[in-house]
């Protein structure tokens, strides 16, 4: 039996034949073990790896990125790496690649969803059926989308694929980044968060999470949000301070919040968030359908095998070089 050329650490079930690009490379794959998601068990299984193919709920800190002594490439089931010490990466010149790209339509998807959810009362109305209130009364009302501002904080490729649904449902759109856009969409407007915050009807969170981003929308933010405002994350739930996100929606000074992601994450069915009618969450399914995360695994492995073969990735994280 021939020698392994590579060994690589891969921590979550990827199916087999996704993984065949990197089998005919000759790469032999050692499973994360069960309940070794922590930084002991990725210091213990990095070791003596060529390539480490991973999720986002694992750490991969400086000590870990130090234990892979053998490392060329990180290759990451994911587009945030926030999970991930990429200067520890670029002092070692270990390759780092995401998967960016292959998410962005089906994200924008359920980002939609959930605004037409949030304001339009859909989940309600499913809520309002299922307890037998119909019966007893009218529907409750929700809020037109037309003519509405939708603030977006983060526009990337995503915030402008929300930005190309909400525009079909007539809002009008506003963003804030760290500097306007050149190729923002037509007649989206850059506004400095706090103008983003007082003047919104909606706003939607879709900035990357980092250490300047972590817990960027607090007590302080919700206060300066219009009263009876909405919102809705679909990109990290570190983002935004939980406790004042459920104050924000018990004292009425937000209508309703919609999140696809919260921190932490998951919940069980005891959390106070859970308990307010104005509330909804989906599982973190932004990126959950077949095809999508076929994709995100593909590219995953394509990442991985340019990097052992000393190539540059299809997608690298930017600025990890």
């Amino acid at each position: 039996m021939s020698t392994p050329a590579f060994h690589a650490l891969i921590t979550w079930p990827c199916p087999a034949d996704i993984l065949a690009p990197l089998i005919d490379l000759g790469v032999a794959f050692q499973p994360l073990a069960r309940g070794a998601d922590n930084e002991a068990g990725m210091l213990a299984g990095v070791a003596g790896k060529d390539a480490l193919l991973c999720h986002p709920w694992v750490p991969v800190n400086e000590a870990v990125i130090a234990a892979g002594d053998r490392l060329r490439v990180i290759s990451t089931y994911a587009v945030g790496y926030d999970n991930i010490d990429v200067p520890a990466c670029r002092q070692r010149r270990i390759l780092l690649g995401h998967t960016p790209g292959v998410v962005v339509e089906p994200t924008a998807d359920v980002t939609y969803a959930l605004i037409l959810s949030v304001m339009r009362g859909i989940i309600a109305g499913d809520r309002y059926v299922r307890t037998g209130a119909w019966l007893r009364g009218i529907a409750p009302h929700g809020h037109d989308l037309w003519g509405r501002t939708l603030g977006i904080i983060g526009m990337g490729a995503i915030g402008t694929a929300v930005a190309r649904r909400a525009t079909a449902s007539g809002m009008k759109i506003a963003y804030t980044n760290r500097r306007p856009k050149s190729d923002a969409p037509i007649d989206a407007e850059f506004l400095p968060l706090d103008d983003l915050l007082a003047r919104a009807d909606c706003i939607v969170v879709l900035a990357p999470l980092n250490a300047e981003t972590r817990g960027m929308i607090g007590a302080a933010q919700f206060a300066k949000m219009k009263r009876g405002a909405f919102f809705v994350n679909a990109a990290r739930g570190a983002l935004v301070d939980t406790q004042a996100l459920h104050d924000a929606l018990a004292s009425g000074q937000l209508n309703g919040a919609a999140v696809d992601v919260l921190e932490p994450e998951p919940i069980g069915a005891d959390h106070p968030l859970l308990a307010l009618p104005n509330f909804f969450i989906t599982p973190h399914i932004g990126t959950a359908t077949d095809e999508t995360r076929r994709a995100m695994a593909q590219l995953m492995v394509a990442n991985a095998v340019a990097g052992l073969r000393g190539e540059p990735l299809p997608a690298a994280v930017p600025g990890s070089a």
